[in-house]
């Protein structure tokens, strides 16, 4: 478990009404999607409603009802997510402090009664809005 790096450093993008920032799998093998049991996004202390959480990975989004049958789908450990919600961010020069949750399953790993380990890990780091690049 590595809850330390989840959050990447320098990536929280906004559009206004909206928050996104790269996450990291704090797992050391890959996981299929059906693992990623649930996350929380908070910027400022203002948490994102979880209906309007989304997560984007291998260039595709996903509400967390959508990743829970998906075998398919893989997150591994060398690859950014994107963990986006609704929270109104001013796109200034200002620090901000986003916090993440993350609960994961990890199936291979049987804890008893055919119950599988479960990880919460929880990340936390300030950093100002990254700043779109001019095309």
């Amino acid at each position: 478990m590595i809850p330390d790096r989840i959050i990447e450093q320098g990536t929280l993008t906004t559009d206004g009404t909206r928050a996104a920032v790269e996450v990291r799998l704090p797992w050391y093998r890959a996981l299929p999607a059906s693992c990623i049991a649930g996350a929380t996004l908070a910027v400022d202390g203002v948490e994102a409603p979880a209906e309007s959480l989304r997560w984007e990975m291998n260039g595709r989004t996903f509400t967390f009802d959508e990743l829970m049958p998906n075998t398919e789908e893989w997150w591994f450990p060398t690859d950014s997510a994107v963990l986006s919600g609704d929270i109104p961010v001013a796109d200034d020069d200002a620090e901000h402090r986003v916090e993440v949750s993350l609960v994961l399953y990890i199936p291979y790993i049987v804890i008893g009664d055919g119950e599988v380990l479960h990880i919460e890990e929880r990340d936390a780091k300030t950093m100002t809005v990254r700043k779109a690049v001019a095309a």
